[in-house]
């Protein structure tokens, strides 16, 4: 049975409650890393509001949240944090996130995170890695068997 367009925003918003309780609950109480970050809410809204565009798809999430977070970890190593290496940080993952043809403006908060947190590598597995796969995986299910709608429209 297919939800109703007026019972839509709730379950998205109960949706969204799920995925980054999940992730939270994983990160906060269990010993197996840090699976949240903040660009995350964005994300959820994305996959649950916003499923049929190009940014929702799994391929955009992915590689987009893995280069932002990739590009701030490098200039962070490279040129410490400043108000140069912010800005120059997120353009240059809004080139390359266009270039690659993996846009997700949530991803654009990764380079900022990755500097104002002083992250190392360590954090692409925990929590970029494993939570945007989770993240994924929780917004096909949601779409798919709860909403009941065609997500993802594409994989690559």
């Amino acid at each position: 049975m297919k939800i109703s367009k007026k019972l839509e925003p709730v379950f998205a918003g109960i949706s969204a409650s799920i995925i980054i309780g999940v992730l939270a609950f994983l990160s906060f109480e269990t010993s197996t890393g840090f699976w949240l970050m903040f660009s995350f809410g964005s994300t959820t809204l994305i996959v649950l509001l916003f499923y049929n565009s190009e940014f929702a798809q799994p391929k955009n999430i992915f590689f987009g949240h893995l280069l932002g977070i990739l590009i701030g970890i490098i200039f962070n190593e490279l040129f410490g944090m400043s108000f140069i290496t912010l800005g120059l940080s997120v353009g240059t993952l809004v080139m390359l996130m266009s270039y690659l043809k993996v846009v997700h403006p949530p991803a654009a908060a990764n380079p900022l995170i990755a500097l104002f947190a002083d992250v190392s590598l360590e954090y692409v597995v925990f929590p970029v890695f494993a939570g945007t796969i989770l993240l994924i995986v929780l917004a096909i299910i949601i779409n798919r068997f709860i909403m009941k709608r065609k997500y993802p429209n594409k994989w690559f």
